[in-house]
């Protein structure tokens, strides 16, 4: 029986690979770039070259570009193709298609390559991880899977059938996906979530198969034949900044040329240029696929963009302070992202005057937040001015984006009395959240914001806060509430936390007050069920109190006037002798 069934098996194969033995082109008709991702995959394991399609016009242009004969695949989206019936459109123009239709190609398109033994996973969450791997995914002929909690079990069962000689999680992937694939004993490259250090730590892996001198260019935001194609590696370099350590490895790494994709991060490539002496090439454009004149016209680059994440990190104020004799820098974080800033201030005052202040870590601000940053500076007079320079990004050690200005600065005169102390840290295992008790010690009202640091979660370090801004005032405690998510794995990497509290008497002027000097760690007390009966004794107790109240109101007897007969509550006449027990209710 098992001898059929293997039969059955390699006829369906073989006449798998014969009906698609002749195509000489592949095209991706999807709106996702999960998708398009995964088609040009499985068309350069199978060394055939591929087109994707970018928007609804699109499809009748790249016609016009196949030459006499070419033969199609088309693999489609049956949720979000950008033309419906892709294949009759192709046969109409005189060539020959066949069309596959997958809800989700990634896993799919895995399986029709069978010789294909190693894997790295991802969490599509964050694209640019994808495009960080193409090169290498190419040379170590490794298809990428992508996976989190909802899809994980598809994903086993499909390694499980394979049995993978390797498998590698790259980036922050779902506790789900680690204990699902942990069976392979796969390497994990996470530097603590931050795609820069992520990034060239597979550059790292490429270099050691294909050492290289050049290098592609971008910041993982869209798919590109020459990323594509793995004969590069890509290194990212930021918006508008270039992190200090990807200067510090094209340095250490010698790497001579680096070809551009995409104009819009030119400067982000010049300052590249200029710091380690690297050449630069931009590429653009590309030859017209219709030649409409004699001299060849270009065209945009076919580009698929991947979902971004936009951060909007915002100056408010920056004032000095005569009384305090420091300089006040007040932070918007206009996305509901978490972001983190380090900001270099010049100042310049009076006689030509100057001192420069500023962060030495990068300083955390969470969505929809103010910060308001304190540094001390000493006596000021006169017009004092400020050169403003912040970089800032998804995390420490990706700050990409910068903001430079130069103003004048605002004065004031404002003491803030606020004072707190925090008293305990708890964790309730049943909300899983963390409950921190703040008493405000000071004489006024005070606003509070919390942050835990370098919670460990899976092995990965994340920093959480309060969901808004909580006002104490004088002489109150209040337990405010952090929702995280620990598994019971996790307790021991979190018996003692860091924690961070931003106050003040304005709620859009809250500064780093606590810890008052370095960095206070508390132990963390874990409470489970029966926490919650202690904690709501108060509550208990009220109920109790009126259960009892209700047996002594509505469950008292009513003693009748004439035979003294007890009757219930509610009734108008003695059960007994029918006296009016209204009357007797009266007096």
């Amino acid at each position: 029986m098992k001898k059929r069934v293997w039969i059955l098996f390699l006829l369906c194969f073989v006449l798998n690979i014969a009906s698609v033995s002749a195509v000489n082109k592949i095209v991706s008709n999807s709106e996702d770039w999960r998708d398009v991702y995964s088609t040009i995959q499985y068309a350069n394991f199978r060394g055939i070259p591929y087109n994707f399609l970018v928007s609804q016009r699109h499809p009748a242009i790249l016609l016009q570009s196949f030459s006499p004969g070419t033969e199609l695949q088309i693999i489609s989206s049956s949720r979000f193709p950008f033309v419906i019936g892709y294949e009759n459109m192709v046969e109409s123009a005189g060539y020959e298609a066949e069309e596959l239709v997958f809800d989700s190609a990634n896993l799919e398109l895995a399986r029709l390559l069978p010789d294909i033994k190693n894997f790295v996973v991802i969490d599509d969450s964050y694209g640019y991880n994808a495009i960080s791997l193409a090169p290498y995914g190419q040379i170590s002929e490794s298809y990428v899977l992508f996976a989190d909690s909802e899809n994980i079990d598809d994903v086993a069962d499909f390694l499980a059938d394979r049995d993978p000689d390797n498998v590698m999680l790259f980036g922050h992937v779902d506790r789900e996906v680690k204990d699902a694939l942990a069976i392979y004993d796969p390497e994990i490259i996470n530097k603590e979530g931050d795609r820069f250090e992520n990034n060239l730590e597979i550059v790292r892996k490429y270099l050691e198969i294909n050492p290289t001198k050049q290098v592609i260019l971008t910041n993982g935001e869209f798919i590109e034949h020459e990323i594509m194609a793995g004969a590069e590696p890509v290194i990212f370099i930021g918006s508008t900044n270039v992190p200090q350590q990807v200067r510090d490895f094209i340095h250490e790494h010698g790497i001579e040329v680096g070809v551009l994709i995409g104009n819009q991060y030119v400067g982000s490539a010049t300052s590249i240029k200029r710091q380690t002496g690297m050449s630069v090439f931009v590429k653009f454009a590309r030859s017209a696929r219709i030649a409409t004149s004699a001299v060849s016209p270009v065209e945009g680059l076919d580009l698929f963009y991947l979902p971004r994440v936009r951060l909007s990190l915002e100056i408010v104020d920056v004032v000095y302070n005569q009384l305090t004799n420091q300089l006040e820098v007040t932070f918007r974080n206009n996305a509901e992202l978490a972001t983190y800033f380090i900001g270099t201030y010049k100042l310049s005052w009076g006689d030509g005057e100057r001192q420069t202040v500023g962060d030495s870590e990068a300083i955390f601000i969470d969505g929809d937040e103010y910060r308001t940053i304190t540094y001390d500076v000493g006596a000021m007079y006169g017009d004092i001015t400020g050169e403003i320079y912040v970089i800032y990004g998804e995390s420490g050690g990706s700050l990409e984006n910068v903001i430079e200005l130069t103003l004048k600065l605002n004065i004031t005169e404002v003491k803030d009395n606020s004072d707190i102390v925090i008293r305990q840290v708890m964790y309730d295992k049943v909300r899983r959240e963390f409950i921190v008790e703040v008493e405000n010690v000071g004489d006024v009202d005070t606003y509070v914001d919390l942050e835990l640091v370098d919670i460990i979660i899976a092995g990965e370090k994340f920093t959480f806060g309060t969901d808004k801004v909580v006002h104490i005032k004088s002489g109150e405690k209040k337990n405010l509430r952090i929702k995280v998510d620990l598994e019971e794995v996790d307790y021991e990497d979190n018996e003692e936390i860091e924690v961070v509290a931003w106050y003040g008497e304005r709620e859009d002027t809250l500064v780093l007050r606590y810890p008052k000097e370095g960095t206070e760690r508390f132990k963390v007390v874990y409470r489970g069920a029966g926490y919650l009966i202690y904690s709501a004794w108060p509550v208990i107790v009220v109920i109790l109190l009126l259960i009892i109240l209700w047996f002594i109101i509505f469950r008292r007897k009513k003693k009748c006037p004439s035979c003294k007969h007890k009757n219930p509550r509610r009734r108008r006449y003695c059960e007994k002798c029918g006296a009016d027990l209204r009357k007797s209710s009266n007096h």
